[in-house]
C-alpha cells in the first residue's frame, strides 16, 4: 500500500501474503483502464455516509481526529495507533492517544514533509503514516497498522476515510479561522471604539489644557499679579479660590462665601497640614478644600486652595489648580525677590545714614523707597532677648512698624534692629505690637531725640543706643525708653563728649543763660548758689549779697523762664547737675 494521492495501480505479483498492496490509498487495485470499480462493502454503502456526516458536523479538530481513529478498525483489518494535528507548524499528538503509545513514532512523524510513508510501530506490523491533506494544506497525520493483508476494497475504504477526515479537518480549520477572524475583528472594533473614546477624551483634555495654559499665560503676559491668577482660576473652575500665606493668614479670596472674620489658624495644626500636603506631592483634599502648596524651589510661600464642599472637583479642576499654583509660585517668588532687593537697598541706605553720608544722595535714595527724609526723623533701636537679630526678626520689626503707622527704613546689627522713622514714635505702640508678634514681652526699645537733617542721624543713633542701654540696666528692663526722658542719665554713660554736656546744659538752663545774656542779669549764678547752699534762703542771699526778697523774686523768675519746678525732685537734680556742669566744665557765665 502506498499513499492515497499516487497515480500508479496495484498489480498482482509475488507479494508476500498479508502485506498491504502497493499503490495509493483511494485507488482500487482492480480498477481497469475502462473505469470499472469493485463493489463496496456494507460499510461503504450504509455507514460511510453516516461517518462522513459525523465528521463534517464536528467543528473541533481533535474530535474529528478521534472519530476518524475510532472508525479505522471498521473499514478493514486496521488499527489506529496515533493521530497528529498540525498546530503552529508542529505535529502535536492527539490527546486521545495515551502516553507511551505514540511516542515511538513521534520523531518519525515530526520529520515528515507531507508524504505517506511506512513507519515502524513497536509490536505492530504493516505500519504507515497517512498524511491528512486538505484544501488548506497539511492538517496532520494518521498512523495505522494492519494485522493482515487488506483487500483492495478495504484499502479503498481506508483511503476514503482518510480523505473524508482531511476534508472535515479543512472545514473545521476554516471555521476555526473564521471564528478567530470574527473574534479578532470584534476585538479590533472594540479597540477602535475605545481608541475613539480615548481620542475624544484627549481632544477635550488637550483643549482644556490649552485653555488653562492660554489663560494663565495671558495673565502672566499682562503683568497680572496674585489677584489676576486667582480670578482666572475661579473662572476656569467655578470654585471659590483663596490664597493663604505661609502661616495660614488669608492673603486673597476670589468668589462667594468668604468668611468674615477669617478664622485665625492654629500654628501647630497648620504646620502639620503643610507637612502632610508636602508629603503627598500634589493637590490634597482636606475637609472642604482642595489644597496645593505654593512652593518654588522647595520653600513653602503659601497655600492655593479651592473651596469644594461637595467634592465636585474632577481631573480637569486638579490640572487647573496645579498650573495656577505654579504660576502663583513664580509670582510670589518674583515678589519676594523684589522685596529682598528692596530690603537690601534700604539697609544699605540706613547703614550709610548711621555712618554719615551726603544729604543729596540720602534724599534721592530715600525718595526712591517712598521715605521722606525732609521730615523730622527719629532713630529707634530694638532688641529682643528671645530673638536673634536676623533677617526674619528684621522683617517682623518692619511689619510691626508699618502696623502702628510708623514709616521707617530698617536695617540690623549683630544684636539689634535699627529703624530710621518719620515722626515721633508712639510711646508704647511698637513694643506692644512686637510683644504680640513674638509672643514674649522680653524686649527693649530705645528712641533717640528728634533729628532735623540726615547729617544728625549718626549722633541720634548713639542716643537711641544710650536709651536702650539705660533701659536694659534699669529695674524695669523691658519696654520703650526715649532719650529725651533720660535726664541726668544722658551724660552718665561712657563715651560722652563736650557737645553732649553742652546739650544737656542747654536743655535745662538754656532759657536762663539767654535771658542773662540779653538783660545782664545773674539768674544762672543765683540758681547755682541756691543749690550750693542746700536751698537755704538766708545763706544764698548772704552769699550773693542781696536781700532775701530779691532772692525770692529771682527764683520765681527762674521758674517762669525755665518752666521747671524747683520743688520737683527730678527737676531739682537735673538743674543742679546742669549748673555744676555750666560752672565747672563749661566755664560758667559767658
Amino acid at each position: 500500500m502506498v499513499g492515497c494521492r499516487g497515480r500508479s495501480v496495484y498489480r498482482r505479483g509475488p507479494d508476500r501474503e498479508g502485506s498491504l498492496p502497493p499503490g495509493r490509498l483511494g485507488q482500487h487495485p482492480t480498477i481497469s483502464r475502462r473505469g470499472s470499480r469493485p463493489p463496496l462493502s456494507t460499510l461503504a454503502s450504509h455507514k460511510l455516509p453516516a461517518v462522513s456526516r459525523a465528521l463534517f458536523d464536528t467543528r473541533d479538530e481533535s474530535e474529528i481526529l478521534r472519530q476518524a481513529m475510532d472508525h479505522v478498525s471498521t473499514v478493514g483489518p486496521y488499527r489506529a495507533e496515533a493521530g497528529y494535528l498540525r498546530v503552529h507548524g508542529h505535529m502535536v499528538p492527539s490527546p486521545q492517544v495515551g502516553p507511551g503509545r505514540a511516542s515511538p513514532v513521534d520523531r518519525a512523524v515530526r520529520e515528515l514533509t507531507g508524504r505517506d510513508v511506512p513507519v515502524t510501530v513497536p509490536g505492530r506490523s504493516r505500519g504507515r503514516a497517512l498524511a491528512l491533506h486538505g484544501p488548506g494544506g497539511l492538517h496532520g497525520y494518521l498512523v495505522v497498522t494492519s494485522r493482515s493483508r487488506p483487500t483492495e476494497a478495504q484499502h479503498f475504504l481506508l483511503a476514503t476515510l482518510v480523505r473524508l477526515t482531511a476534508a472535515a479537518l479543512s472545514v473545521a480549520v476554516a471555521h476555526r479561522r473564521q471564528r478567530e477572524d470574527a473574534l479578532e475583528l470584534h476585538r479590533l472594533r472594540r479597540e477602535r471604539a475605545a481608541f475613539q473614546r480615548r481620542l475624544i477624551s484627549l481632544v477635550v483634555e488637550l483643549g482644556y489644557q490649552r485653555a488653562v495654559h492660554g489663560t494663565l499665560a495671558e495673565v502672566a503676559a499682562s503683568g497680572g499679579g496674585e489677584e489676576a491668577i486667582t480670578s482666572a482660576l475661579h473662572e476656569l473652575t467655578g470654585f471659590p479660590v483663596l490664597v493663604e500665606d505661609r502661616f495660614g493668614r488669608l492673603r486673597s479670596w476670589t468668589g462667594p462665601g468668604r468668611p468674615d472674620p477669617y478664622p485665625e489658624p492654629h500654628p501647630a495644626r497648620h504646620e502639620e497640614m503643610l507637612q502632610a500636603v508636602a508629603r503627598r506631592g500634589g493637590p490634597v483634599r482636606i475637609k472642604d478644600r482642595l489644597i496645593s502648596l505654593v512652593r518654588p524651589r522647595g520653600e513653602v510661600l503659601g497655600v492655593l486652595a479651592l473651596v469644594d464642599p461637595r467634592d465636585d472637583a474632577d481631573e480637569y479642576t486638579v490640572f487647573a489648580l496645579e498650573h495656577a499654583a505654579t504660576s502663583l509660585a513664580l509670582e510670589l517668588s518674583h515678589l519676594r525677590h523684589l522685596a529682598e532687593v528692596e530690603l537690601r537697598l534700604r539697609r544699605e541706605l540706613v547703614d550709610d545714614l548711621l555712618a554719615g553720608t551726603d544729604e543729596a544722595s540720602a534724599y534721592a535714595r530715600s525718595e526712591a523707597f517712598g521715605h521722606d527724609l525732609h521730615r523730622i526723623q527719629y532713630v529707634v533701636v530694638v532688641q529682643w532677648r528671645s530673638r536673634t537679630a536676623d533677617d526674619a526678626f528684621t522683617r517682623t520689626v518692619g511689619r510691626a512698624a508699618s502696623a502702628v503707622g510708623m514709616p521707617s527704613l530698617v536695617t540690623r546689627r549683630s544684636d539689634h534692629v535699627v529703624l530710621v522713622a518719620e515722626g515721633r514714635p508712639h510711646d508704647h505702640a511698637l513694643y506692644e505690637t512686637l510683644a504680640r508678634e513674638t509672643g514674649t514681652p522680653d524686649g527693649t526699645i530705645g528712641v533717640s531725640a528728634r533729628c532735623d537733617t540726615p547729617d544728625g542721624i549718626p549722633g541720634r543713633y548713639q542716643e537711641a543706643l544710650r536709651a536702650l542701654e539705660v533701659r536694659s540696666r534699669s529695674r524695669r528692663r523691658y519696654g520703650t525708653t526715649f532719650f529725651d526722658d533720660l535726664g541726668l542719665y544722658r551724660i552718665l554713660g561712657p563715651g560722652n563728649e563736650y557737645q553732649e554736656l553742652e546739650a544737656f546744659v542747654r536743655e535745662w538752663l538754656g532759657q536762663l543763660v539767654d535771658y542773662d545774656g540779653r538783660h545782664r542779669t545773674a539768674l544762672v549764678e543765683t540758681l547755682s548758689r541756691y543749690f550750693d547752699c542746700g536751698g537755704n534762703y538766708a545763706e544764698t542771699a548772704e552769699s550773693l549779697a542781696i536781700h532775701r526778697s530779691t532772692l525770692r523774686y529771682r527764683l520765681q523768675r527762674i521758674r517762669e523762664l525755665s518752666g521747671h519746678d524747683l520743688t520737683n525732685v527730678e527737676d531739682r537734680l537735673n538743674l543742679q547737675v546742669a549748673t555744676r556742669v555750666w560752672k565747672i566744665m563749661l566755664g560758667g557765665p559767658g
